[in-house]
């Protein structure tokens, strides 16, 4: 790192007219439009003051926004979405360079090369292998990886980002653990385990322990990841996909009471609930509207 880096060093593109010459190149154009928000001489103050832990965040969040827009089919999303994210990309090599640390350049170099590795197959003599043998070189060539970086952490579990999704950090967990044979051996042990943890999630309530209710519910959690890592689900697909079924379920709710008049802010759980049972996919005759349920029951 420098101390007191170089002016044109750290801004090298401010005296290059690219930020309205588009013909210079889209990513040189982004790279000078960054360079100046973070000018100390007529810069942005809000970008000057970015440091690399305040703008993580965003870069999660605009990862976020790329998945939602593949996972709602919007393409035209999708373009403004990566360019949020490739944006977040040139500004933690922006602050990087000005700390003397890396510079852009040396991001793509980075991945290129590592691409090069994992894929010698494409990229040199190595034979052509079907994809699951490709996975197992990957993982292989991953493993390498983190030998080398070994003296830093020895651990199996060494670089596993604290910042990733809890329940897919938890997979990534056990997957690494389940390497070196620390794993269920079938799957009706991972449902036992569930079944124990459950129980334990019971006694703490029965405890009235905020600490020991905390403590139980994210051993079930962890759990319930490992059974899906065993059926080799992803668990925040699943997650993702029950969270999308339980939004699409409640707005039918909201629609049909709104259609018969009412609302959720009126109606009870009861009520509400026929209203869901609607929701549910089912075949057969039509089903009377959002009567509650022992009403319906009753009614014939």
């Amino acid at each position: 790192m420098t101390d007191n880096p170089d002016t044109a060093a750290c801004f090298p593109y401010r005296d290059r007219e690219a930020i309205d010459s588009k013909p210079v190149g889209a990513l040189d154009r982004l790279l000078a439009i960054m360079d100046r928000l973070r000018d100390p001489d007529g810069g942005c103050p809000w970008d000057i003051e970015q440091t690399f832990r305040t703008i993580a965040p965003y870069t999660i969040e605009e990862a976020y926004e790329v998945a939602d827009a593949i996972e709602r089919e919007d393409m035209a999303e999708l373009k403004d979405e990566l360019g949020d994210l490739l944006f977040q990309v040139v500004f933690h090599s922006q602050m990087a360079q000005e700390e003397g640390l890396f510079r852009f350049e040396d991001v793509a170099d980075a991945i290129s090369e590592k691409m090069l590795r994992r894929h010698p197959h494409v990229f040199s003599d190595a034979d052509a292998r079907d994809a699951q043998s490709q996975i197992s070189a990957w993982e292989a060539q991953k493993a390498e990886e983190r030998a080398a970086k070994a003296d830093k952490d020895p651990s199996v579990l060494a670089n596993l980002p604290v910042a990733l999704p809890a329940l897919l950090r938890a997979e990534k967990l056990s997957k690494r653990a389940a390497r070196v044979g620390f794993d269920w051996p079938d799957i009706d042990q991972v449902l036992d385990k569930i079944e124990e943890e459950l129980t334990e999630v019971r006694e703490a309530i029965a405890e009235d322990d905020p600490a020991h209710i905390h403590e139980e519910i994210g051993d079930l959690l962890f759990a319930v990841s490992n059974l899906a890592r065993k059926l080799q689900l992803d668990p925040e697909t699943a997650l993702r996909d029950a969270n999308a079924k339980f939004e699409r379920r409640f707005r039918g709710v909201e629609a049909r009471l709104t259609r018969e008049g009412a609302s959720v802010q009126e109606a009870d759980l009861e009520t509400m609930e026929a209203c869901g049972s609607r929701s549910k996919p089912r075949s057969g005759p039509s089903q009377p509207g959002c009567q509650p349920l022992r009403k319906r029951h009753n009614a014939g």
